[in-house]
């Protein structure tokens, strides 16, 4: 037997979730803010920080030419964590607009350039800079300064003066982007 006849126009089924969304923004600057909206809406809710005073510093860093040659954290990064931060959709936000060697992670983005072998082509001061403050290298970027909080525009209040990664943070990024060399 079957079901009772419908009438009017055939309905578009919504999105599956989080992932249909993700997975939507593929070639655009235009599909990227639309992404990020979307992402942020369909995320659980968290708790803004605490506090301003408990707010991370941004490190002090020296640019020379494309690098920043000095870690931020004084020490070296560990790639594991690195990994886990680039994989992490609610701290690094990387797999929104990169795809990288990490195959559990579904609805990798095309908007940058792909992180497989990063490594071979930049070294650790230029990755560094990269992921600090792209906008250094080019003002016109999509990329978001992950160590920077002056100049930015449309911060929430909650978040405002808060680097969107630590130092330790940041070089753990760069220890893992450097393993990437295939």
């Amino acid at each position: 037997m079957t079901g009772p006849a419908r009438s009017g126009p055939a309905r578009a089924r919504p999105p599956a979730g989080r992932a249909a969304v993700l997975g939507a923004a593929r070639t655009s600057a235009a599909a990227l803010a639309g992404a990020t909206a979307l992402a942020a809406a369909a995320a659980p809710a968290e708790a803004p920080p605490a506090a301003a005073t408990d707010a991370p510093a941004v490190a002090a860093y020296a640019v020379d030419g494309d690098r920043i040659a000095q870690p931020l954290a004084g020490a070296r990064g560990d790639a594991a964590r690195g990994r886990a931060l680039v994989a992490d959709r609610r701290t690094g936000l990387c797999l929104l607009c990169h795809t990288a060697p990490i195959p559990e992670e579904r609805f990798q983005g095309d908007i940058g350039p792909p992180l497989a072998g990063v490594g071979a082509r930049l070294d650790a001061a230029q990755l560094r800079l990269r992921v600090v403050d792209m906008r250094r290298l080019n003002p016109a970027t999509p990329m978001p300064s992950y160590h920077r909080i002056d100049g930015l525009q449309r911060v929430g209040a909650a978040w405002a003066g808060r680097p969107v990664l630590d130092a330790g943070q940041i070089e753990d990024v760069v220890a893992y982007l450097r393993t990437l060399r295939e």
